[in-house]
């Protein structure tokens, strides 16, 4: 078990900064060990490193990530003060109020973002990280070969989550990759968060909505939202979904897609965490409609997914 006040002091202190009067670890995050920083003048930074980095650029890369969602898409994310390969130094923030008109808030910034980003691919120009796990990100025309390969199928050579899903399983989620034209509308790539669940909405000193902890890359728009409705966010953040499907047109399916779209993080927590606080359940649950394939239904590309296609959201927390 790291100590964590010790381990961010001798990272901090490797870099440079030696003026630390104390670290204050803080939870949330899964992959790494974070704390915030107070430094002689009173000021404090927030810190963040791994053990062991699961690569060389993981925070370059995270990074990155807060500078284009900044100063492509408009959102407010921390100052980047350091990022190398064993230390991520950012300014503060702060908790998010509770209230329905910070929701609001982050509803227009969410809708902007996504609606005045749009690309004619899908992917990034580099890969980037999920928690310890690489995030593919080899640049695509179509979005749905784009998700099924790099988002769903992906994951099907980790370790773990091959040995927790079975063969049905595994069979089942290759007809439902090959059915996702029929289930899916057609949609463009937009810059998206990539790892937006309700942990990573924090507030500025005034109370701004702000992000942290990207993993972008220009994909579905209802990817993000997907991660927002399945995490399990606070009662006021109602508001968000309603104001949002406002802004950006949503069709009234758009409930029904979260949890095809939410397969791709419950995958990535099977990959990486035991326990996975249900995310097999889910995973299995999501796949069940797709367990048999019909005899006489080949697959058929659709513009807007049939009502009866889509299973039921299963509206339950993952991490």
């Amino acid at each position: 078990m790291i100590d964590a006040t010790s381990f961010l002091l001798e990272r901090l202190h490797a870099i440079g900064l030696t003026d630390i009067a104390a670290v204050e670890p803080v939870t949330g995050g899964l992959a790494a060990t974070a704390g915030l920083a107070r430094r002689g003048d009173g000021t404090s930074v927030f810190v963040k490193a791994f053990g062991e980095p699961p690569s060389d650029d993981v925070f370059a890369a995270e990074a990155e990530g807060l500078t284009v969602l900044r100063e492509a898409g408009g959102v407010v994310t921390p100052e980047v003060i350091l990022a190398d390969r064993d230390l991520l130094v950012l300014s503060t923030l702060q908790p998010r109020p509770t209230t329905e008109v910070f929701w609001e808030q982050f509803a227009h910034a969410l809708a902007h973002l996504h609606t005045s980003t749009r690309h004619p691919r899908f992917g990034w120009h580099r890969d980037n990280w999920l928690g310890r796990r690489r995030q593919v990100n080899t640049w695509n025309g179509d979005g749905y070969e784009f998700f099924a390969q790099r988002r769903l199928l992906r994951w099907l050579s980790e370790p773990r989550v091959w040995e927790t899903l079975d063969a049905a399983d595994r069979a089942a989620l290759e007809r439902l990759c090959n059915r996702l034209p029929e289930l899916l509308p057609v949609r463009p790539a937009c810059l998206t968060h990539g790892d937006l669940w309700a942990q990573n909405v924090m507030a500025t000193p005034g109370g701004r909505p702000a992000l942290i902890d990207p993993a972008v890359s220009y994909t579905w728009a209802e990817v993000d939202l997907a991660h927002l409705w399945t995490t399990a966010p606070p009662p006021e953040a109602h508001v968000l979904f309603e104001l949002y499907a406002e802004l950006t047109g949503l069709d009234r399916g758009w409930r029904e897609r979260m949890p095809i779209l939410q397969l791709r993080q419950h995958l990535a927590v099977i990959a990486q965490f035991d326990p996975d606080w249900g995310a097999a359940d889910i995973v299995r649950a999501t796949l069940a409609p797709f367990r048999q394939r019909p005899k006489d239904q080949p697959s058929r590309r659709r513009t807007t997914p049939p009502a009866e296609s889509a299973p039921e959201g299963l509206h339950k927390p993952a991490t």
